[in-house]
């Protein structure tokens, strides 16, 4: 298995000799790699086991270097990179030649965002390269939180996870760019699309795509537990006994408590999100057949919830 630590000299090196690590960001944990790098970022889509059509994000930690690697950032796609970050934005922006075909699936755009995460930023800021860092987890599978769930997830594929504890956000990030000169966001994630249109007026919103996806985090079926999944009814009435329940905020007095997971006691949305993935996790470890998932209130984060969970549901 892999070591899990605190060595950002360690992280460097092994980064800059063109090695795959597990990165601490808000969001998710990423599996990393020399964004510039081809080898290095083939090294990526072999562990995850991830299509090469699935283009990649790349990380760095200020708006000066994201300039070095896109041919331009269009004033309202800036403003948001002022705005958000460091945080759970990531924008499409046209790319320099210098970002290697396999990053962005051969598309002109480049998925760029800085995290924020103190120890992410630290590492990033020593490294004269860009990261290729998507979640660290076996392609289609539960995204991980924590630097436990790398390992037991990839941990016989690489060498170091650098430990930044469990994520804040719990979720992806939102991706933005702009498609036929309308501001679009391509994926649901940690800033909420009301919060974006209140700075920035109204905005499309692409759904997933089955194939070839336009940015990352666009493929239908998307972190998914091994488990059947399906949704609750209303009733909750006629369900089998080997089954695990993800709910909102109320436990099910029908079943047994240790079969099910509570995304939040108080109803907030925030902790529900940071919880999501660890509630799938749980519930695919357990002797059951079938987890069944209950809808959040579909507003703010809460929409970028709902579509994890109808991802996960999805039959490919």
């Amino acid at each position: 298995m892999a070591e899990i630590g605190k060595d950002i000299i360690r992280a460097k090196d092994l980064l800059e000799a063109g090695e795959v690590i597990g990165l601490p960001t808000e969001t998710v944990y990423g599996l990393a790699a020399n964004a510039l790098d081809p080898e290095a970022v083939a090294k990526i889509f072999e562990i995850k086991n991830r299509p090469t059509f699935d283009p990649l994000i790349i990380h760095t930690d200020s708006i000066e270097k994201v300039k070095d690697w896109v041919e331009s950032i269009p004033l309202d796609l800036e403003l948001m990179f002022k705005k958000f970050s460091p945080g759970p934005i990531t924008l499409l922006l046209p790319r320099k030649p210098v970002i290697p075909d396999l990053v962005t699936s051969g598309l002109p755009r480049v998925a760029v965002r800085i995290p924020r995460h103190p120890i992410a930023l630290d590492l990033l800021s020593q490294l004269e390269f860009p990261l290729a860092a998507p979640s660290a987890n076996p392609f289609g599978y539960i995204s991980p939180t924590s630097a436990l769930h790398v390992n037991q997830q990839l941990g016989d594929r690489i060498s170091y996870i650098l430990d930044g504890g469990s994520c804040e956000v719990g979720l992806e990030s939102t991706i933005v760019g702009f498609e036929d000169n309308q501001l679009t966001v391509y994926r649901k994630g940690g800033v909420a699309i009301e919060k974006i249109e209140e700075y920035f007026g109204p905005v499309e919103v692409k759904e997933h795509s089955s194939s070839n996806p336009s940015a990352p985090g666009m493929l239908k079926s998307h972190y998914a537990p091994n488990k059947e999944v399906k949704f609750l009814d209303d009733s909750g009435k006629g369900l089998r006994k080997k089954i695990g329940l993800l709910r909102f905020s109320e436990v099910d007095t029908g079943l047994s408590e240790e079969n099910q997971f509570i995304l939040s006691n108080t109803k907030n949305l925030n902790e529900a999100a940071q919880r999501l993935f660890e509630g799938l996790r749980y519930l695919d470890g357990l002797d059951i057949e079938t987890i069944y998932l209950e809808l959040v209130p579909d507003i703010g984060i809460g929409r970028a919830i709902n579509d994890r969970l109808r991802r996960a549901a999805a039959q490919g």
